[in-house]
């Protein structure tokens, strides 16, 4: 949907979502907006109607209409939480995406979508979540020029934008847990000269932006700064929430590098390095979502802190790098380990874990299939 329409086409539009899963209500900043919306049902953030959900129920997720946003709605609304999008106006432009819905689960009443113009914006943003008793950032960004990458300004606004969702969070008094989406490559990149360094990443590790700077690892620098400042935000805030971060490796799923392609492309630079190490793996988007879930779930009931790493492959074989190159689209050359081209021979340096997300997801007795150790 866009911003300037005839009220006949904004009224098919939202009449045609309707008949899909989703259930659409938004926000028109504009006086002729406005006007639409009285019309059609659609409210400003500030003005939004009762759902007729506990606060409990109501689950607000960022960035709900990018890949991994839309396999946790379905899940969401799976497990029968009532969700509310929020999205900003370039999104809603997106008019493909919107009509997307047929997978998001069978509930026609289980979404609401609030429109907002930026996510730079707090204020409005505290107006978007009040009511939800927690947020989902799942901290999805496309590339603005149109482009495959993700460019170092780029980083800068992702860690920005982080800041303004957490002071939204401290701001909403029905907010009570946040579950950020970073990435493994706020784990993985440090300096590996250090004697002492440990040969098994975790939850515990974190990048070193000088490493990342260096590197030119934008999209790894964008997802550690911004990590950095949802906590500061989360600890310095008087009325502060509960935070909890999720670290996958790279989303792959059904057309992963066709629906996902700047983060699929950003994350994957410096892939050698990465294969060679041990570090290069890879989570389904369906899987990840349903641990997002799990999270949320266990914070509700205080077993879940800190920050999680989430993988459920990781690529140690020749054979398998050069197929995620292929999936990709990408002109990317593994290097050759070990004695074969398999690598069975090659002494990986690192080790990946994640068996505190294991853990948590075995207690919960939720995921069905959860993330393991390699």
């Amino acid at each position: 949907m866009g911003s300037v329409q005839s009220p006949e086409r904004l009224r098919a539009e939202i009449d045609e979502i309707r008949r899909e899963p989703l259930s659409c209500a938004g926000v028109r900043t504009s006086k002729e907006g406005d006007e639409f919306g009285d019309k059609l049902g659609l409210r400003p953030a500030g003005a939004m109607v009762d759902e007729g959900n506990s606060e409990d129920r109501l689950v607000c997720v960022t960035s709900g209409l990018s890949y991994l946003g839309r396999a946790i709605v379905n899940r969401l609304l799976l497990r029968g939480y009532s969700v509310r999008l929020v999205i900003t106006k370039e999104e809603e432009a997106r008019e493909e995406e919107l009509r997307e819905t047929e997978s998001w689960g069978p509930r026609n009443n289980g979404i609401s979508v609030v429109v907002v113009e930026k996510l730079s914006d707090a204020e409005g943003l505290s107006e978007a979540f009040n009511g939800c008793s927690c947020v989902l950032h799942t901290a999805a960004f496309i590339d603005p020029a149109g482009l495959s990458g993700y460019t170092k300004s780029m980083a800068e606004i992702e860690a920005k934008t982080c800041e303004n969702v957490m002071v939204a969070c401290a701001r909403t008094a029905s907010v009570r847990n946040c579950v950020l989406t970073s990435s493994l490559l706020a784990c993985i990149w440090r300096d590996t000269s250090q004697g002492d360094l440990s040969t098994i990443v975790n939850h515990h590790c974190r990048s070193d932006e000088s490493v990342c700077l260096d590197k030119k690892l934008w999209y790894a620098l964008g997802k550690l700064r911004a990590e950095k400042a949802a906590w500061r935000i989360a600890h310095q805030q008087i009325r502060r929430f509960k935070l909890v971060t999720i670290c996958p490796a790279l989303i792959t799923g059904p057309q992963f590098s066709l629906k996902n392609p700047t983060p699929t492309i950003a994350y994957l630079k410096g892939f050698q390095e990465m294969f060679a190490d041990g570090l290069l793996a890879t989570v389904d988007v369906h899987r990840l979502a349903e641990a997002h879930v799990g999270v949320l779930e266990a914070m509700n009931k205080g077993s879940a802190f800190g920050r999680y790493v989430c993988f459920d492959r990781v690529i140690r074989r020749q054979d398998e790098a050069e197929i995620l190159a292929g999936e990709t689209g990408m002109q990317m050359n593994p290097p050759a380990l070990g004695d074969d081209a398999s690598g069975r021979n090659h002494l990986f340096r690192f080790e990946l874990s994640n068996v505190k997300l294991s853990g948590l997801l075995s207690r919960t007795q939720r995921c069905s299939d959860p993330c393991h150790v390699n």
